[in-house]
C-alpha cells in the first residue's frame, strides 16, 4: 500500500492486516439528540451528516464514558450543562439514558460494559444501572458484575468493594484484575477537537502521555515520542511532509518555562531549511500535526491507544492532504488503535473504500438523531463504481440505511422506557 503522495515524494506504508476494532458496536439511547442508536464500528470509521445532525453527539457519548471514569458521573454531567442538556430532549422528555459498548481487549478477550443513569424527579441524578461481563476467547464469561440502584447484585469474585450511588462501579472494581483491562482501555481513549490557536500558544510542559483534547500540550506529546519512540515521530514527520510539502522536521524546544514546537521547512533559494515556531504556521499544518500525533500516540504503558475520535479532520486542510490523511488513519488501525471520525467534505469521502473503511450516515429527524450504514441504493452505486462517496454526498444523496433503523430498537442491555423516573432518596 502506498501513502498519498506529492509531485516529489512517496511514503511507503506498511502492509499489515487491520486489527478487531476495540469498539466493535455501541448502543445508545436518549443521549442528547440520539433516541436510539445501535452500530457498529471498524477500525475505521466515517460519521458523515450535515451540520447539526449529531456527529458530535455520537463521539460525545463514548467520551462521556471516558470522562465519568476520569472525573466522576457529576462532573462528566456537569461539564455538559447538566442532566436536562444530557438527557434527551423529545416529547415527554425521557428521564433515563444509557450507554453500552461491546469492546474487544488483548488476548482474544472481549467484554460488554454498559450503565444507565436516571434524573432525578427533584433534580440531579442516580446510576440506576451498571453492569460488565468479560469474556474469554471461546466467549465464555470469565468475570462480572451488575449493580442496581447502588447494591451489588451479581459478582463473579468475592470481596468486591463497595457501591458509590454517584461513581461508576466499574471505578472501584479496576483495582482487581479481573476488570482491570477493561478500565485501562477506557482510559486510554482520546477525543479531538483540535484548536490550532491554542497550538500555536506558548506551553506549560507536561508529562506528554496523551494529547490534549483541544492540543494544547502538543509540544510534550512530540518530545516524549522523540524521546521514546522515534520509530513512531519519524513515521508521524513523513506524512506531515506529505501533506505539507516542504516539512524536514518538527520538535519540542523550551522558551524559559515554556515550551512550544519549531519546524523547519525547506524553502526554495535557501541552502538550509528555515525555522518557524509553531506560532507562525497555518492552522493546517498545526491540525494535520495535531490528528498525526492523536493516531500515533502511546498510552501511559507505552502501548497504542485503545480509540481516538476526531471531529472534522479536513477543517483547514487542502483537499489534496485527503489521501494521505485517511492513509495515516488506515496505518494507524492497522498498529492497533481504532479511530472514528466526523465528516461532511466530499473531498475525504471520496477516499473511502468501502471495503476498508465503515462509512455511517447521521441524519436528523425532527430533532432525532438517525445513525446507520448507508442506504442500500447508494451502497451499490458505490460498490458498482457508478459514483463516489463525496460524488453522492455533493448530490445530498447519502441516507442511512432504513433497514438497519428499523432494528435498531432491538437488544439494547438495559429496557429504558420514556416515563422511566428515578424517585428521590429520602
Amino acid at each position: 500500500m502506498r501513502m498519498a503522495d506529492d509531485a516529489t515524494k512517496t511514503v511507503e506504508v506498511p502492509h499489515e492486516k487491520a486489527a478487531a476494532p476495540f469498539l466493535s458496536r455501541i448502543k445508545i439511547r436518549n443521549y442528547k439528540s440520539i433516541g436510539n442508536a445501535v452500530v457498529s464500528l471498524a477500525p475505521v470509521t466515517v460519521l458523515v451528516g450535515r451540520n447539526g445532525a449529531g456527529k458530535s453527539n455520537f463521539l460525545d457519548a463514548l467520551r462521556f464514558v471516558v470522562d465519568s471514569l476520569v472525573n466522576s458521573v457529576d462532573h462528566a454531567i456537569k461539564s455538559r450543562g447538566g442532566i436536562d442538556a444530557v438527557r434527551r430532549l423529545s416529547t415527554g422528555h425521557p428521564r433515563n439514558f444509557a450507554i453500552e459498548m461491546e469492546m474487544n481487549l488483548p488476548d482474544w478477550r472481549s467484554a460488554l460494559f454498559g450503565f444507565e443513569i436516571a434524573a432525578r424527579t427533584a433534580g440531579g441524578f442516580v446510576i440506576r444501572r451498571e453492569r460488565l461481563i468479560v469474556r474469554n476467547a471461546a466467549a465464555q464469561m470469565v468475570a462480572n458484575y451488575a449493580v442496581e440502584d447502588g447494591k451489588l447484585v451479581a459478582q463473579s469474585v468475592e470481596n468486591m468493594p463497595p457501591v458509590s450511588i454517584d461513581r461508576l462501579y466499574l471505578v472501584n472494581a479496576a483495582g482487581l484484575p479481573q476488570f482491570r483491562p477493561v478500565y485501562d482501555a477506557l482510559l486510554s481513549m482520546g477525543f479531538y477537537n483540535l484548536n490550532p490557536e491554542v497550538m500555536k500558544e506558548l506551553q506549560s510542559p507536561d508529562a506528554g502521555e496523551l494529547l490534549h483534547r483541544d492540543g494544547s500540550n502538543i509540544a510534550s506529546v512530540i518530545g516524549r515520542l522523540g524521546e521514546t519512540k522515534p520509530r513512531i515521530k519519524e513515521r508521524i514527520k513523513a506524512y506531515l511532509e506529505t501533506i505539507v510539502p516542504g516539512i524536514s522536521e518538527v520538535e519540542r524546544v523550551s522558551l524559559g518555562p515554556r515550551e512550544t514546537l519549531q519546524f523547519r521547512q525547506r524553502i526554495v533559494g535557501s541552502k538550509h531549511p528555515w525555522k518557524f515556531y509553531a506560532a507562525s504556521m497555518s492552522d493546517g499544518t498545526l491540525r494535520a500535526l495535531g490528528i498525526l500525533v492523536a493516531v500515533t500516540q502511546l498510552a501511559e504503558r507505552q502501548n497504542p491507544v485503545s480509540f481516538v475520535g476526531i471531529e472534522e479532520p479536513e477543517t483547514a486542510l487542502h483537499p489534496a492532504a485527503a489521501g494521505a490523511l485517511i492513509d495515516a488513519l488506515r496505518e494507524a488501525a492497522a498498529g492497533q488503535t481504532q479511530v472514528v471520525i466526523t465528516s461532511h467534505s466530499p473531498d475525504l469521502l471520496d477516499q473511502i473504500e468501502p471495503n476498508r473503511e465503515r462509512l455511517l450516515v447521521v441524519a436528523s429527524e425532527e430533532g432525532d438523531t438517525k445513525i446507520a450504514p448507508v442506504d442500500a441504493a447508494s451502497r451499490e452505486a458505490i460498490t458498482n463504481h457508478l459514483y463516489l462517496p463525496g460524488e453522492l454526498l455533493r448530490m445530498d444523496q447519502l441516507q442511512p440505511d432504513t433497514r438497519d433503523l428499523a432494528n435498531q430498537g432491538q437488544g439494547l442491555l438495559f429496557d429504558v422506557s420514556d416515563d422511566g423516573s428515578a424517585e428521590d432518596e429520602s
